[in-house]
């Protein structure tokens, strides 16, 4: 339903009230809104929706006449000023995986560098091994405590990426054990395939043969089955070079699919400039992104993911060039990056935090970087990341004083309620 114009909306007349079926009131809102400064504040707030969509989302003597057959009783939420931002997007995780890699951890403690155990058989390839060995099943009942854990925290859209599975069964079995958390708890779930992550053992020397078939069968036989939403690569010296890279995005390309890159987190391959020249939905990690990569991402609108789970715990000290991305407009997200070698992190607002302290983000970047750009980071910025008319009702409801305190705080959670689809 068409809403009315603003100017009716301030006249006691209107042509038919707005259906709705459940309305937050007395609320604050951090719209987040691209319209509105900042984080889109609003004091006096109302948000109404309809079949799981906004209707209606800004100030209470803004609101037109809201209509429907339950709007008494438990459809009208008193929000007794409690802050509502959109609901968390944690738009970059390797969620679906088995085992651990705690051994590493300590290895690392102890001075041995993450190339150092990768090319020691560690890293990546040691989660394949249990990744594979895992039935789906046993991937799902593994994952949904990482999983609970950002819902507790007000995500409720979540990206999830393959590439522990490197051949095509496995790769098959951790994006269907991605689908099926959907069907076992209220959040958006959207997939993206990795198998350009690592060589698996048995492509060992064969780097370029393992690439064509991520590219010329893998891929085109998961997109087929529906499984792939996205398509992402590590180039990187202990990962894939740029024309191997470019092998898989233009596979990705031929199935209509857009592209996301781990880029310049170890050294510059100059990965972001290429997933710019496809017009990437993001480029990820970024600690030796250059100028030109800068230029080249803000010419295209790809979204910078910064990931500081994996600075903290890699104990980087290669800062990302924050300052020339921010001058030259590039949107900035920020995720956990969970995975169990080098991020094995579950709170986005820790992720947030983390973005502050080590980056120098403001309040403000890292909020808008868990929801509207992190949004955009996912292709989805029509349907979610801000308070507005026509995106999914997903909303985060949090006893805070101030929208600071949600990055302001470790270990600490804030939230009051978090609403999927208006439910």
């Amino acid at each position: 339903m068409a809403t009315l114009p603003l100017a009716a909306r301030a006249t006691p007349l209107y042509v038919a009230a707005m259906r709705c079926d459940r309305i937050w009131r007395n609320a604050r809102l951090a719209t987040m809104a691209p319209g509105r400064p900042g984080l889109g504040l609003i004091d006096d707030g109302l948000i109404a929706c309809r079949d799981g969509l906004i209707v209606f989302a800004g100030s209470a003597n803004e609101a037109p006449a809201l209509d429907g057959p339950a709007l008494h009783g438990p459809s009208v939420i008193d929000c007794e000023g409690r802050w509502i931002t959109p609901g968390l997007i944690d738009c970059h995780t390797h969620l679906v995986h088995a085992g651990d890699r705690a051994a590493e951890f300590e290895q690392r403690l102890r001075g041995v560098s993450y190339e150092e155990i990768a090319r020691a058989g560690g890293g990546i390839v040691s989660t394949v091994r249990a990744t594979r060995a895992a039935s789906e099943a046993q991937l799902v009942q593994a994952t949904l405590p990482r999983l609970d854990a950002l819902l507790a925290e007000g995500v409720t859209t979540v990206e999830i990426k393959s590439g522990y599975g490197l051949e095509l069964d496995a790769e098959r079995k951790q994006l269907r054990a991605a689908r099926a958390l959907a069907q076992q708890r209220a959040v958006t779930i959207r997939t993206t395939f990795l198998g350009a992550h690592a060589l698996p053992p048995e492509f060992a020397g064969r780097a370029d043969d393992y690439i064509a078939a991520v590219a010329d069968s893998m891929l085109p036989i998961l997109a087929r089955e529906g499984l792939v939403d996205a398509v992402d690569a590590f180039c990187e010296r202990i990962g894939f070079t740029l024309e191997q890279t470019r092998r898989v995005f233009e596979a990705a390309t031929r199935t209509g699919l857009r592209v996301k890159l781990h880029a310049e987190q170890l050294s510059n391959m100059h990965g972001a400039a290429l997933a710019a020249q496809y017009r990437a939905l993001s480029a990820d990690h970024l600690e030796h992104l250059d100028a030109a990569g800068i230029a080249a991402m803000a010419s295209s609108g790809t979204v910078a993911v910064l990931l500081p789970g994996a600075f903290y715990f890699l104990r980087d000290t290669q800062l990302p060039p924050l300052a020339q991305l921010r001058a030259a407009g590039v949107p900035l997200a920020i995720a956990t990056d969970c995975n169990p070698g080098t991020s094995p992190l579950t709170s986005l607002l820790m992720a947030a935090n983390f973005a502050a302290t080590l980056f120098r983000m403001t309040v403000e970047e890292c909020l808008q970087g868990v929801t509207r750009n992190a949004a955009q980071a996912l292709g989805m910025g029509d349907r979610i990341g801000t308070l507005e008319a026509g995106k999914q009702c997903d909303l985060a409801v949090w006893n805070i004083g101030q929208p600071a305190e949600l990055v302001y705080h470790m270990g600490l959670n804030p939230l009051h309620a978090r609403v999927w689809r208006g439910t």
